[in-house]
């Protein structure tokens, strides 16, 4: 699978531990940066520039990672098509997954630290989309993006 990753300053270390993961267990990797290491940049440009990617088909998937993880998922949520979750732990990223279709997962790096956010990424990527009731609210979702 290929999975597009990027990441403002404060995101840096994790991000690159998140791309050292992923290729280790086999994805494809598209990195969009930072490559400034922790001299500042801003947050909107890469979880825009993540959104994009996988709205655009350059990747299957999207991790984005800032401080908080907030301001990052905001910004991959202005794409139409994202549905960028901020997550915490493994189980929050298993439900990102299965109940909303998170097709980009957020984390913020001085929130949670390697062995959480590498649990968390193996959780949302093993999990399997739900049907039924969460299709429904995802094409709800999804409605919301043609109207906007």
């Amino acid at each position: 699978m290929k999975i597009a990753l990027g990441a403002d300053h404060a995101g840096y270390e994790l991000k690159a531990l998140l791309v050292a993961t992923l290729q280790e267990w086999g994805h494809d990797v598209l990195d969009l940066g930072t490559t400034n290491g922790v001299d500042s940049v801003d947050y909107p440009d890469f979880g825009s520039a993540v959104g994009h990617a996988v709205a655009n088909g350059d990747a299957e998937l999207g991790v984005a990672v800032c401080g908080s993880g907030i301001g990052i998922s905001i910004a991959a949520n202005k794409v139409p098509g994202i549905r960028a979750a901020l997550v915490h732990d493994a189980t929050s990223a298993r439900l990102a997954r299965e109940h909303n279709h998170a097709n980009v997962v957020c984390m913020g790096a001085r929130l949670i630290g390697p062995t959480v956010a590498q649990d968390a990424l193996a959780a949302w990527l093993g999990a399997e989309l739900g049907a039924g009731q969460h299709l429904a609210r995802i094409q709800k979702l999804d409605h919301l993006d043609q109207r906007a």
